[in-house]
């Protein structure tokens, strides 16, 4: 449930938020705020000498779990710090382990406050416990993965793939095109939490919306190793197409073992948090998932692009020089995402840089792709584009399907339709 928990939040697309024009100090406008930055903030050089930048990192560590937006981030820092740093100032990377506590993630984001110039590249399950820090701090800048809806609306935070809280019409419209008679028995399986269900809501709004039939929804405890009996009763409801795309992969595989066993072989939709190196193997090798398709907003970050995109293969080159033999994961992706957005920011806060200057750096990025490693999205106003990717799982690889190619204006994405928002949320 951890992962279940983390990933279908923010793997998946971002909120559309609508914006609102803030002026700083400065007189220049800011979208996506709700309040201006505060003058104190311009005044604000915390963590900063003249050849260096000090930045933290509060993710949780404990059992494992989101190493990854750690070594992403460093990977970054080691990587502008191979070109010289930014502006002649190297990026270090303080990092801090909340402990899976709230009281954890607050007190690091307290000590980050004090200590650091900003936060990047943070993955918690407690953020919203950094979150009333970062309320009662507007001037200090997090750009980071975060999931707790009240936090990622912070004028001060900014992600480099903001909150979900809807879903893209694109792909539920393409699978309609790619099996219009398995769309008319749909199956899924959610987890069992309410960040789970809110992302699931606008899913499912959306297949509605273009005439999916669901015959077959579950959610799943924590706890849950063995899905057998829900692979029973999908087979029993007819499901022809099953929409696993929110599950991670030690889910997501229990469930690809489940349907081997049971004989049972209906169309099978991963996404974003499913997409792992080691999906394949730990569902019982290729048989058990080729044919499988997966949807994200993302490349194939885990090496499928490293040919056609460059920064793909940037990003694989110092994983491993920051971690070796660390096998990098969707955190590991947000980490370095984010790690590339606040350089960016803080390249064009000016040459004696503040908080309150990076704020106003950060809240003019309006086209965010670092370097095609994601689709496109909007930071300074929390929102995303339409476009995604397709792709297929064939001999236990995953391969691009039915998208533009790379050198196209979309960058191989594909961008029909639009970003959808259940009403009332």
């Amino acid at each position: 449930m951890v992962l279940a928990v983390a990933v279908v939040g923010a793997a998946c697309s971002s909120t559309n938020s609508s914006s609102t024009t803030t002026t700083d100090p400065s007189g220049t406008t800011a979208a996506g705020g709700s309040s201006s930055i505060p003058q104190s903030a311009f005044s604000d050089h915390t963590g900063v000498t003249s050849n260096a930048v000090q930045v933290a990192n509060v993710s949780t560590l404990s059992l494992g779990l989101f190493k990854g937006a750690q070594v992403g981030t460093q990977a970054y820092f080691d990587y502008v710090n191979s070109t010289g740093g930014v502006k002649g100032r190297k990026l270090i990377l303080n990092g801090a382990d909340d402990g899976f506590t709230g009281a954890g993630n607050k007190q690091a984001t307290e000590n980050a406050f004090q200590d650091d110039f900003a936060m990047v590249g943070n993955f918690s399950l407690e953020d919203s416990f950094g979150g009333t820090v970062l309320a009662q701090n507007p001037g200090f800048p997090d750009v980071s993965q975060v999931l707790d809806h009240n936090t990622t609306n912070l004028p001060n935070v900014y992600s480099a793939v903001p909150l979900n809280d809807g879903w893209q019409e694109g792909p539920i419209q393409y699978f309609k095109q790619k099996f219009p008679s398995e769309v008319k028995a749909v199956g899924a399986l959610v987890a069992d939490s309410p960040s789970a269900a809110q992302t699931w809501a606008g899913e499912e709004y959306v297949m509605q919306k273009v005439g999916y039939n669901i015959v077959y929804q579950e959610t799943y405890a924590e706890t849950q190793t063995d899905f057998t009996q829900n692979v029973i009763a999908m087979k029993n409801a007819g499901v022809k197409i099953l929409f696993i795309d929110q599950m991670p992969p030690n889910y997501a595989s229990s469930v690809l073992k489940a349907l081997t066993e049971q004989n049972f072989h209906p169309q099978v939709v991963l996404g974003a948090a499913t997409y792992s190196n080691q999906l394949v193997a730990q569902s019982g090798g290729p048989s058990a998932v080729n044919g499988s398709y997966l949807s994200q907003n993302s490349s194939l970050y885990l090496g499928g692009d490293s040919t056609a995109i460059p920064a793909v293969g940037t990003f694989l080159r110092w994983v491993q020089t920051a971690s070796p033999g660390f096998q990098p994961d969707l955190f590991t992706m947000y980490g370095w995402v984010n790690a590339e957005l606040f350089a960016q920011a803080l390249a064009n806060a000016g040459s004696d840089p503040s908080r309150g200057s990076l704020l106003q750096a950060l809240s003019k990025v309006t086209n965010f792709t670092a370097g095609n490693i994601v689709a496109p999205t909007d930071p300074a106003t929390k929102s995303t584009s339409n476009c995604y990717l397709e792709a297929r799982v064939e001999n236990g690889t995953f391969v691009r399907v039915d998208n533009p190619p790379v050198s196209s204006s979309t960058n191989g994405y594909r961008c029909d339709y639009s970003y959808v928002k259940k009403p009332g949320t």
